[in-house]
């Protein structure tokens, strides 16, 4: 009897060690959510709405054809399906790790008063045990997918924090071709204008 006593205090210091390791992992969880939420309230927002701009007559078009560089139009980057599957895993694997913990607790409980009662036989601590041991090992196979989703979401928000820069920058670069666009055209009117008087002058002498 003093046999499986000694094993059963064994597994209890055991079970305390491992409740104070998971303290961290708590706590990044905890941090992850806040900033799954903070995420999600900032994919919320609306987009801003594009005025198009007015037709012009035939009488007051100017000849923007020539010289001009057509860009093709700039969309803003999506948010990646990717996002909302990770973030629906990590909500799957934390539920299946809180079912654990419950069923993992309940183990336990089952052990400590299988424990107090003097009649209780070996085979039924042993089998106890074997399953405490078991819940264990898929607690720890948990927690590990817990920090490889926990990473994949992070790789997510990461890779659209990187689209939406070269969206800025395509942006930007688009205001640069449009300004050397208008540029251009006011050269060729100042030109067409010159050349227009030059031969009204010469007309004269002519």
């Amino acid at each position: 009897m003093s046999n499986w006593r000694e094993e059963y205090y064994t597994a209890l210091g055991v079970r305390d060690e491992r409740e104070k390791a998971n303290e961290s992992l708590y706590d990044a969880y905890t941090r992850l959510a806040d900033r799954t939420s903070k995420l999600e309230t900032s994919n919320s927002l609306p987009p801003t709405p594009t005025i198009p701009n007015p037709p012009q007559s035939p009488s007051t078009a100017t000849p923007k054809k020539l010289g001009r560089r057509d860009t093709p139009p700039i969309q803003p980057p999506s948010v990646p399906d990717a996002l909302a599957a990770a973030r629906k895993d990590l909500a799957e694997a934390q539920r299946s790790r809180t079912e654990l913990l419950v069923r993992l607790k309940r183990t336990t409980e089952d052990l400590e008063n299988a424990k107090k009662k003097a009649t209780v036989d070996n085979k039924k601590i042993l089998d106890l045990s074997v399953e405490r041991t078991q819940l264990q090992q898929r607690l720890r196979d948990r927690d590990e997918e817990l920090r490889g989703k926990a990473k994949l979401l992070d790789d997510v928000q990461d890779e659209l924090v990187s689209l939406n820069l070269q969206f800025n920058m395509s942006e930007d670069r688009a205001k640069k071709l449009e300004k050397e666009n208008k540029e251009l055209i006011d050269r060729w009117m100042a030109r067409m204008g010159q050349e227009a008087e030059a031969m009204n002058k010469a007309s004269k002498f002519s």
